[in-house]
């Protein structure tokens, strides 16, 4: 059955049973190592995108069959019943729900609002960029999408900063930091949700327990970005800049963090997620129609002469997530297959034998895991998909609290996938930077090569969980009672 008084999951699935293949453990794990060899290729020639990893994924999947030496209605079998695993099915659920509310929100104007709040600041230089790091920070909490966060403020801040003298390349930093942060803390962030469901955590205790980490990475951040924030020279008609960009701005949209704060509030007092995201895409549909800041249709219409049929921001929060949708499934069942294969037992046996009885060491295991799957693969939840199993099963082994596996887990998830020139939210936000010069032919270009040590936020968050993990800073321990609740999903 399923638990339904908050985020955990107990439910259960009847266990495959197990599989045999040629090559023995490494023979069970050629669906993954495919998988990642695909994901790194396609990054470095510049083709990484979330359809092509679904096509690795099935391509690796199909290539494990040929491997199988036991029947392969076997191998489907145990296919089918790890993306049967409620730790996938719940993950999307809550990314559809989470997306919608995400698209509401931009449709009610809350990026517009937040760079007037931006301008009328009187902020320039230094303090500038410093601003825009809060606000990138404060919508990618609100709409849990650090993507969604590095092209909205890409669009607007990046060339509202540049005419009021921020040093271009620390500006897009702060935006990258930004987005960073949200997609660490939101609870309606999709590595949230990947990082606590995988886990079996509840999403509130999860957020409430990174707060500390996020707010520690946070304040070097903001200062480092306000002492670097100043360009060299200032820009050529910089004054017609900014009038340019604060045209398109409009504080009404600041009435979109009224819903914002409801979710907030309802998830951090332990609420469902489910329920917590239903009640701020209702609240943030009512106040936008009517506050007049869109027609009904701009939320959700029926078109028959569109070709998608029904169309609008809720049908938008959806589609987004339907190609990552299906990855998380392929990937929960790739890594049931190391399971049904005894990869996963292997691979726990080798770094035990390291580990020893040091909790430490298990810890530094988990960081490097993580680290080493982001530094291959390019979008930083199917990364996290990807680790999370070992996260897992390495955490129960050595008691580690469910909370502390998802903080490591989604915190070096999130730093990385923002860090590193072959990123995809790196590469959105130079793509996006490069098309505005068609609008904008002032506009300086920051090449990925030449932001990624001015991800402040990202760099200090990845330091900080090697120094939780090498010192014990922070460590908690599985109570019997929250070991007997994990039990059911073994």
């Amino acid at each position: 059955m399923t638990d339904t008084s908050d985020n955990r999951t107990t439910t259960t699935c009847p266990e495959a049973p197990s599989l045999n293949f040629r090559l023995g453990a490494l023979g069970a794990a050629i669906p993954l190592i495919f998988f990642v060899g695909w994901a790194v290729i396609t990054s470095v020639l510049g083709l990484s995108s979330e359809i092509g990893l679904v096509m690795g994924a099935l391509f690796g999947l199909t290539l494990g069959l040929l491997f199988c030496k036991s029947r392969w209605e076997a191998y489907a079998s145990g296919l089918f019943s790890g993306m049967a695993q409620p730790i996938g099915v719940v993950a999307v659920v809550a990314w559809f729900y989470a997306g919608m509310l995400a698209q509401v929100l931009q449709t009610g104007g809350l990026v517009e609002g937040l760079v007037w709040l931006g301008g009328i600041s009187g902020a320039s230089g230094g303090a500038f960029v410093g601003l825009t790091f809060v606000l990138a920070a404060v919508f990618s909490t609100a709409v849990g999408t650090g993507y969604g966060t590095t092209v909205a403020f890409s669009t607007l801040m990046y060339p509202a900063g540049v005419a009021l003298g921020c040093d271009p390349v620390v500006l897009f930093g702060a935006i990258l930091a930004g987005a960073i942060f949200g997609d660490n803390l939101a609870p309606v962030s999709d590595t949230t949700i990947v990082s606590a469901t995988t886990q079996n955590a509840d999403v509130p205790g999860v957020v409430k327990s990174r707060f500390k980490y996020s707010i520690m990475a946070a304040v070097p951040s903001l200062v480092l970005f306000v002492l670097l924030g100043n360009a060299s020279s200032d820009l050529e008609g910089g004054s017609a800049a900014l009038e340019a960009m604060m045209a398109r701005t409009d504080p009404i949209g600041l009435l979109m963090l009224i819903p914002f704060a409801l979710v907030l509030v309802l998830a951090l007092r332990g609420h469902h997620l489910i329920t917590s995201l239903t009640w701020g895409i209702v609240s943030a549909s009512v106040l936008i129609v009517v506050a007049g800041l869109a027609a009904p249709g701009d939320i959700m219409a029926f078109d028959s002469d569109s070709d998608a049929v029904v169309t609008g921001a809720l049908v938008d929060g959806v589609s987004g997530y339907v190609n990552m949708a299906i990855l998380i499934l392929l990937i929960v069942a790739t890594a049931h297959l190391l399971k049904l294969g005894g990869t996963m037992s292997a691979i726990t046996k080798g770094l035990t034998r390291w580990i020893g009885d040091s909790v430490r060491r298990a810890e530094l295991a988990i960081w490097g895991i993580v680290a080493l799957l982001n530094s291959a693969i390019t979008i930083n939840t199917a990364a996290e998909i990807a680790a999370a199993p070992f996260v897992r099963e390495l955490g129960e082994k050595y008691r580690i609290h469910r909370y502390r596996r998802a903080n490591m887990l989604d915190a070096v998830t999130s730093a990385l996938g923002y860090i590193f020139p072959w990123g995809a939210p790196v590469l959105l936000g130079w793509a996006t930077i490069t098309a505005m010069q068609h609008q904008y032919d002032w506009l300086p270009i920051v090449a990925p090569t030449e932001v990624f040590p001015f991800v402040f936020h990202g760099w200090f968050l990845l330091l900080i969980m090697l120094f939780a993990a090498a010192t014990g800073w922070g460590l908690r321990f599985e109570t019997p009672e929250e070991l007997a609740q994990a039990s059911p999903t073994r």
